[in-house]
């Protein structure tokens, strides 16, 4: 999450299929996948619509592998990838790029931390070179740790401490929701964990997670399977694998009562809350159906929570929902599902959560009409479809999915899942899963609205007795 990644954090993952049909409905990526003799896994997706590449190398650890007391490091070390090796020093890799006419980036996530540029497929070595030059090494050295520590804390400040609602909808939220140190930790970073990180640290992270068989390198466009293959062997080849640290078991069930916290915020002008559920397991039956709820509830002018309460109730301002830092199908351990909206100062969080269970219960006792279930998934494949229009996208969805799933044939896979979701399956979802004992609610109020009725409710001071 380099500064200018932020805004993607925000606006969700969109995802879309590809250029290639395999009926009037579907469209089908071509994925070819090959493992290398070190572990390093290699898709590529072909496609000559343009002379240009997309390529991603994602690779299997994000904030909940981090070490602990060193909250914020995944983020942190994502930022030094960026700094330099001895072969290729500080600001090579954004000016090779860059100076090619592409473009790069990186981010983190719970589950995973990835690399993506995009270029004429002229630059297909070069950027094949960077990304294999940096797998073997950086160039570890304290000068660059101080500043990219002093980076990520000024990121912080400008993204949450001095933002209004401060990202509590994604960031504190998981902190109450979730048990396991692994997944209710701030993985944006703390400033004492960030500012104790030490060349020790950041050398054991790269020997134990960027090695080739915890990566995923995928290429998508004007290339050939043949030619991807020869060129990840070329540049990926003779990087040895390392060892990875036992995984450890961060799995949780869902909660069994509901937990209510009530925050201040002295930038907002207006209340919000955050209403998370926790969501089924990676691979579980109701996967797909928890996608399509979100969407139906929360996603867009159209859906139940806008019409029930901004525009019927009036209550509410805006409503959205998101899952974590990801998307419905993008994370490998627990996570939630939640709706985030600006509420008016003359309502409450529960006035807000009652239209929210009553809009719920609906859906629970009737179902959904196929009109409006039809409409939705449309709504979901059409951004499934669209966003896999760029290479860089196709390529990143392509690896995170391999990553993730172990399969990155899952991408031409999950559209047949949204398609198959029926009425029963969203009421059985509903019922489970949007319940007040597995919900978290964090109350964000304007510090003045707090301040108010305490100073209502204070005493009147003494007065002076009258003197003669």
């Amino acid at each position: 999450m380099r500064m200018r990644q932020y805004p993607v954090l925000l606006a969700g993952l969109t995802f879309s299929l590809s250029a290639f049909a395999a009926s009037s409905d579907q469209w089908t990526l071509p994925i070819n996948v090959k493992k290398l003799d070190n572990g390093l896994t290699v898709i590529v997706t072909e496609d000559h619509s343009s002379p240009t590449v997309g390529v991603s190398v994602v690779y299997h650890v994000g904030m909940r592998l981090e070490p602990k007391n060193r909250t914020g490091f995944a983020h942190l070390f994502e930022h030094l990838m960026f700094q330099g090796t001895p072969n290729a020093k500080k600001g090579v890799f954004d000016t090779t790029i860059t100076g090619g006419g592409g473009r790069n980036n990186g981010s983190t996530r719970p589950d995973y931390t990835n690399y993506i540029e995009t270029a004429p497929v002229s630059a297909i070595e070069p950027i094949l070179w960077l990304e294999a030059d940096r797998m073997k090494t950086l160039d570890f050295n304290p000068a660059t740790l101080k500043n990219q520590q002093d980076v990520v804390k000024e990121e912080i400040r400008v993204n949450v401490k001095n933002q209004p609602y401060g990202g509590f909808y994604w960031l504190d939220i998981s902190q109450h929701a979730f048990q396991k140190w692994e997944n209710s930790h701030d993985g944006y970073g703390s400033f004492e964990d960030l500012e104790n990180a030490s060349l020790d640290d950041v050398r054991a992270f790269h020997r134990d997670y960027y090695g080739p068989n915890n990566a995923v390198l995928a290429i998508a466009g004007d290339i050939t399977p043949t030619q991807g293959f020869a060129l990840a062997q070329k540049y990926f080849g003779g990087i040895k694998a390392r060892p990875t640290p036992k995984p450890t078991d961060f799995s949780e069930g869902l909660n069994t009562s509901e937990k209510r916290v009530v925050q201040s915020d002295a930038l907002a002008q207006v209340p919000a809350i955050a209403a998370a559920w926790k969501v089924p397991p990676r691979g579980h039956k109701d996967q797909a159906a928890m996608a399509v709820v979100a969407e139906l509830l929360g996603g867009g002018d159209a859906s139940l929570f806008y019409q029930g309460l901004v525009k019927g109730r009036e209550i509410a301002l805006n409503v959205d929902t998101l899952f974590g830092l990801t998307g419905p199908f993008e994370y490998n351990g627990p996570t939630v599902m939640t709706v985030f909206a600006l509420y008016k100062p003359n309502s409450s969080a529960d006035a807000m959560l009652k239209a929210m269970d009553e809009e719920i219960a609906k859906v629970a006792q009737n179902g959904v009409d196929e009109a409006t279930l039809k409409r939705v998934k449309t709504r979901i494949l059409a951004d499934w479809n669209n966003g896999l229009e760029s290479f860089i996208n196709r390529a990143d969805t392509l690896a995170k999915m391999q990553v993730l799933w172990g399969d990155a044939k899952v991408v031409n896979q999950i559209p047949g899942w949204v398609e198959a979701v029926t009425s029963e399956d969203i009421q059985r979802a509903v019922r489970t899963y949007l319940v007040p004992a597995n919900r978290t609610v964090i109350d964000r109020k304007p510090a003045a609205m707090l301040a108010a009725p305490a100073a209502a409710t204070a005493p009147a001071p003494a007065t002076a007795a009258a003197t003669k």
